[in-house]
């Protein structure tokens, strides 16, 4: 059962496909799924809070500004304590709703604070889902990472036929499971991620090292877990939380990440998103460098560290079949991305600008380039989780490929 144990927060919208839901619920229930319903008003109309809670045995939620419930940041709370956000039926309100933004309710609200996957089951009259507004909407949120399940053809409730039926309950529990890792295009895949920097001693109190968060790279990390890969993500010192399900491995040098990485071998995919240092004191000193009166400042013997991307790339019998490196510069963006990618021997550069105010370090934003044998693919802005989705999907397709 591999959605045993997952825990699913299902918005429900207002439309007549809102009925579907019971089943839904009672088939998650059967997975070992724990289900919490988020009713809005509008899809009130469709199906009853009670019928909900006695299926799911959980209290529905339905008011942002309830008195009866102990709110306060529990909207926050409900989306970041499942494993997934699920929208069925997705209504072409709702959907407009979380392109652009707004949060006017409960269901809106959860949607916008969420930093967990969101998969949408759209279902609406065929020329609303044709409409350019809602297409339009849909690529926004598929930019963002958001997945999306549905519709089918058929007749609707309106008697119209087309487009707009959502999908039926089968191919919903199949997508959640997609998303999860049950059975995604990436599952039975063994994937090593880089991530953070790595830090470098001058003493047993000050070390060399760079502004990389990690941020980026924990998010590939769980986006190709969501794909179904199982992943070892190798991390220096960071200060945000380690991704659920991923084989963490804590290391802070250069010469402890590669070390962690050739222990991680073989895997189908490598990539290596961390801002390795270049260089290390070449003898660190076995105590505190001391200042004195009069004594000019020490200088630092430095010599260049492994290159952890190069060897992961070499030929070998435990070359992954995929390898991608990162390029962050500060100019000349895609000029030094051409030339990484030509001097390491990997498969595919992400090239991303660090240069002061671009807020790419720290951030939560990026906005990246992708630089490989055939051409340069430039993506807009996007939230770093966003990008690490994007990316994940293209490679899964590219190591689809791959023999």
């Amino acid at each position: 059962m591999p959605l045993a144990g997952r825990r699913v927060l299902l918005v429900i919208a207002g439309g007549i496909a809102a009925y579907k839901c019971l089943d839904l619920i009672r088939r998650l229930r059967e997975r070992g799924v724990s289900v919490r319903c988020v009713l809005t008003k509008a899809a009130s109309h469709f199906v009853t809070p009670m019928s909900l809670a006695a299926l799911s045995e959980q209290p529905v939620h339905e008011d942002l500004f309830s008195l009866t419930e102990d709110y306060g940041m529990s909207h926050i709370r409900a989306s970041r304590e499942s494993d997934l956000l699920l929208v069925a039926p997705a209504t072409a309100n709702l959907i407009a709703k979380m392109a652009h933004g707004l949060a006017d309710d409960l269901a809106s609200t959860l949607l916008l604070a969420s930093d967990k996957p969101i998969l949408v089951a759209p279902a609406m009259n065929v020329v609303m889902w044709r409409h350019p507004a809602t297409q339009d909407n849909l690529a926004i949120l598929k930019e963002r990472g958001v997945f999306q399940v549905g519709p089918s053809a058929g007749e609707l409730a309106c008697g119209e036929q087309g487009d707009g039926r959502m999908a039926e309950v089968a191919q919903i529990i199949d997508a959640i499971e997609a998303v999860l890792g049950g059975a995604g295009p990436l599952s039975g895949r063994r994937v090593l991620v880089t991530s953070g920097p790595t830090v470098e001693p001058i003493d047993p109190v000050r070390y060399i090292a760079n502004r990389s968060s990690g941020k980026q790279g924990h998010a590939i990390a769980q986006a190709l877990r969501e794909l179904g890969a199982s992943v070892t993500l190798v991390s220096g010192p960071v200060q945000i939380p380690d991704p659920d399900g991923v084989v963490v491995v804590k290391v802070e040098t250069a010469r402890q990440m590669l070390e962690a990485c050739q222990a991680a071998l073989p895997a189908d995919l490598a990539v290596c998103a961390a801002a390795v240092a270049d260089w290390r004191v070449a003898e660190p000193a076995a105590e505190k460098t001391k200042k004195a009166e009069g004594v000019p400042p020490p200088t630092l013997q430095m010599v260049a560290n492994p290159d952890i991307l190069a060897t992961l790339a070499a030929p070998g019998p435990n070359r992954p079949k995929l390898v991608v490196g990162f390029a962050a510069e500060t100019e000349n963006l895609i000029a030094h991305a051409k030339a990484k990618l030509a001097r390491k021997g990997c498969d595919l550069i992400v090239a991303n600008d660090v240069s002061q105010g671009s807020g790419t370090f720290g951030g939560d934003d990026n906005q990246v380039h992708l630089v490989g044998p055939h051409g340069v693919e430039d993506w807009p802005a996007l939230s770093k989780l966003a990008v690490a989705r994007r990316l994940a999907a293209h490679l899964a397709a590219l190591l689809g490929g791959t023999k």
